[in-house]
């Protein structure tokens, strides 16, 4: 009965420590997915402000997204020898110093550096705290633990753009800004002190040879054909999201909205995104995760191409449709990467996933922009609307990929 009893104390603890990491990384995505996708508010205040080209608009976003790109896969290897906690809080640190001084930027020149410090630090949180969550849930329900710590990068990019955009049409970006910065900081060091607090992401201890020799590859790939299909979905999908997102205010403000009403469309995209966490959750379970993710893009590219034609108050009405079917697919995707990757490799595995996703995110509004200027936001949308079918063969290679993993671990649930 004592043996019992310590048993019930220890899973119940062990139960609460896994809750409270996946809280404290869901503010950390919370955090960094709201200052980033702030962007989408600013970019076309800072057309205004400093006269710039959609072309450098796209260079904007493109340096933040290619700093964040560039700076993920070194932070998977880096969290192997130091702590992950310290990595995820110094990111954050870092994050929230560059918002405070973009209050203060005069110009193009500046507003580039900056946003590369700034997409220095934003860096580390995905492939850390994904990790993170996925040892927490190691052996209790991962996929759902994941799915709750996406949805919480979901809420911040509904609230603190919204945040943003009201205090910037009421007193100004450089203010809204410089209270984003200073959230960051704080942000970073509660994350410090309660991830010290609950012995999570601690320095690894060192692996000996044998432990080494687990992994099937350096990058710990369960099955190659499968990592790479979502890896292509991933790059796709994350392409058309980064260049579509950039532009939509642009488009709204052709068909005649004002700041505050550019904060609220985005606001709704990313409403319709958080639902669409839940939605197609539920959709995986009785569809399946690939015809989950073949329904979701089939209605992404439609919507978007649909969207053109609307009135500004249509396109209002339909854009947190476009958000569901738009993060419907990431949503089944990111918890499906940890099935194709060993445990032990998890942080490279994140790593090297979001890497060719936030790649392609970093030189799709480059592109697109350069397409804007040259002929029209129109047409740059009616290409991402079509480049999201190209990702319904890579969809169908993943149901084929995952049979032998499900055989091998009895698991009928991806179907």
């Amino acid at each position: 009965m004592k043996n019992e009893r310590r048993t019930e104390v220890a899973d119940k603890e062990s139960s609460r420590s896994a809750r409270s990491t996946l809280g404290v990384c869901g503010t950390a995505h919370f955090v960094h997915d709201g200052l980033h996708d702030s962007l989408y508010i600013l970019l076309p205040l800072w057309s205004q402000a400093f006269g710039l080209s959609l072309t450098q608009v796209g260079t904007l976003k493109f340096v933040y997204s290619g700093a964040m790109a560039i700076f993920q896969m070194p932070a998977g290897f880096l969290s192997e020898r130091f702590s992950p906690r310290l990595l995820l809080a110094v990111g954050t640190a870092f994050l929230g110093l560059a918002f405070l001084l973009l209050g203060l930027t005069g110009g193009f020149v500046t507003l580039l550096l900056l946003l590369f410090f700034a997409g220095l630090g934003s860096g580390p949180q995905h492939p850390l705290s994904s990790t993170l969550v996925a040892k927490a849930y190691e052996t209790g329900p991962r996929r759902a633990a994941l799915g709750i710590y996406n949805f919480s990068g979901d809420i911040g990019k509904v609230a603190l753009p919204a945040i943003l955009a009201l205090v910037a049409g009421a007193v100004g970006w450089r203010m809204g800004v410089f209270g984003l910065g200073v959230f960051g900081v704080i942000s970073a060091a509660a994350i410090l002190i309660a991830l010290t607090r609950l012995g999570a992401g601690s320095r690894p201890k060192s692996q000996t040879v044998s432990e080494k020799t687990i992994s099937p590859s350096v990058w710990g790939i369960l099955n190659r054909r499968g990592f790479a299909a979502i890896s292509a979905i991933n790059l796709l999908d994350t392409g058309v999201t980064f260049g579509f997102l950039t532009f939509l205010p642009f488009l709204l403000i052709e068909k005649g909205a004002g700041v505050e009403m550019v904060g609220l469309a985005v606001a709704l995209v990313f409403s319709g995104g958080a639902a669409g966490k839940f939605l197609c959750g539920f959709l995986a379970e009785r569809l399946g995760i690939v015809r989950t993710m073949v329904l979701t893009e089939i209605a992404t590219g439609a919507g978007i191409l649909v969207l053109l034609f609307m009135p500004l108050l249509g396109a209002l009405a339909l854009l947190p449709l476009v958000g569901v079917a738009m993060n419907g697919t990431s949503s089944v995707l990111y918890a499906t990467v940890a099935d194709f990757i060993t445990p032990e490799r998890h942080a490279r595995g994140f790593a090297f996933f979001y890497t060719v996703g936030m790649g392609a995110g970093a030189i799709s509004p480059l592109i697109f922009g350069l397409v804007s200027d040259a002929f029209g936001v129109s047409t740059s949308m009616v290409i991402l609307g079509a480049l999201i079918f190209l990702t319904i063969p890579f969809c169908l290679m993943v149901s084929y990929s995952q049979q032998p993993l499900r055989k091998r671990r009895g698991d009928k649930s991806h179907g």
